[in-house]
């Protein structure tokens, strides 16, 4: 059984159709059984990907009588922003959307100096169960369509590009799979989303499929998909623990496919795409930090073409757990390092607004 098949979401009703749902050749499609010119599809793609505008009245290279119809069948409004909370003087936002059909799921903009890095949902919930993550607590509501993916990171573009967000107008740079959702569980939308975000204008977003990170707990047929699509994104695997008997626990997917399996895919990724794999490794006091974890860590990637993500446990709700000591977290890098592996400590930004890794719950205002 494919891994797809495996991770049905509950069958519900669809979002309405969007421009961004559809390669070109299907918008011009849809635009001729509209009753228009086909290349018309080309100059709406171009207002609503490289103007960043959904406003009839500001396409004026559009016939005025035909505007209103093709927007509302081609551009049908898919999120309403429900709460935005900021922090970092600003430059982080997280926003909490409202879908069709009441499902809730967040975003997260996070500018920096040199970049813009959007934090994207692929799903409402998770049906990953992880025990550390307050989406994987909060199960599966359903997935997203590639519409409701893309129309994150064109709000977030809109906002940068009408100099919302402290730091001058800006561009979208970097794409990282992270927020709600386990995206290769939703593999055909996130891949449909995937190619709208890096296909140049007027067909997509234009940003570089290197500043693209699609992350995965190990849905193993997923990743040698992955891998044979000529997407040259960074894969991003959610590791956590090296051996069988604790990621059984921290990550219960594993009971289907092992850590060495997990890896064997990621290498094959590696190779096919020429990609450096990032792995990303929660650091969580007594659980999974111990330095012969990290020995062991070391000598499973030695060699590869791979960077270590350590991300220090962000709080959530309920939790048992948190964050390694200190002296614990510099004793895993230097284990790590002695291997000759690359590794990094996450700067763990918008953890006060809940906005961090395994922090997004889409709680309502209320809740």
């Amino acid at each position: 059984m494919s891994a797809e098949l495996t991770f049905v979401a509950p069958r519900r009703a669809k979002p309405s159709r969007h421009l961004a749902d559809l390669s070109m050749a299907e918008r011009r499609t849809a635009v001729a059984e509209l009753g228009e010119k086909p290349f018309r599809a080309d100059q709406l793609s171009r207002h609503y990907f490289e103007r960043l505008t959904t406003d009839p009245s500001h396409m004026t290279d559009l016939p005025a009588a035909s505007r209103d119809q093709l927007v509302t069948r081609l551009m049908p409004n898919l999120l309403t922003s429900v709460r935005e909370i900021t922090c970092d003087g600003g430059t982080t936002r997280k926003t909490l959307w409202r879908l069709f059909d009441g499902a809730l799921v967040e975003s997260v903009l996070m500018r920096y100096p040199d970049r813009v890095t959007m934090c994207v949902s692929s799903q409402a919930g998770c049906g990953m169960n992880c025990p550390f993550c307050a989406t994987g607590q909060a199960g599966l509501t359903r997935n997203m369509s590639t519409a409701e993916i893309v129309e994150q990171v064109v709000a977030g573009a809109r906002a940068l590009a009408r100099d919302e967000v402290p730091g001058g107008p800006g561009r979208v740079s970097n794409i990282v799979f992270m927020g709600m959702g386990e995206p290769l569980a939703n593999y055909k939308a996130v891949i449909g989303a995937v190619r709208r975000i890096v296909d140049p204008a007027p067909e997509g977003l234009g940003i570089s499929a290197r500043g693209v990170t699609v992350s995965t707990v190990g849905l193993v047929p997923s990743i040698n998909k992955l891998a044979a699509e000529g997407l040259p994104v960074t894969l991003a695997v959610s590791l956590h623990a090296p051996d069988d008997e604790l990621r059984d626990t921290l990550v219960p997917i594993n009971t289907r496919w092992k850590v060495g399996e997990v890896l064997d895919a990621a290498w094959n990724y590696a190779a096919v795409t020429k990609r450096r794999v990032s792995i990303e490794y929660a650091l969580i006091k007594d659980i999974n930090d111990h330095e012969w974890r990290a020995d062991l860590l070391g000598r499973l990637l030695k060699g590869k073409l791979v960077h270590v993500n350590l991300i220090p446990l962000n709080p959530t709700p309920g939790s048992k757990w948190t964050a390694s000591r200190p002296e614990d977290e510099r004793a895993f890098v230097r284990r790590l390092e002695s291997h000759g592996v690359a590794v990094t400590v996450r700067d763990t930004r918008g953890r006060e607004i809940d906005g961090a890794c395994g922090q997004l719950a889409a709680a309502t205002p209320e809740a």
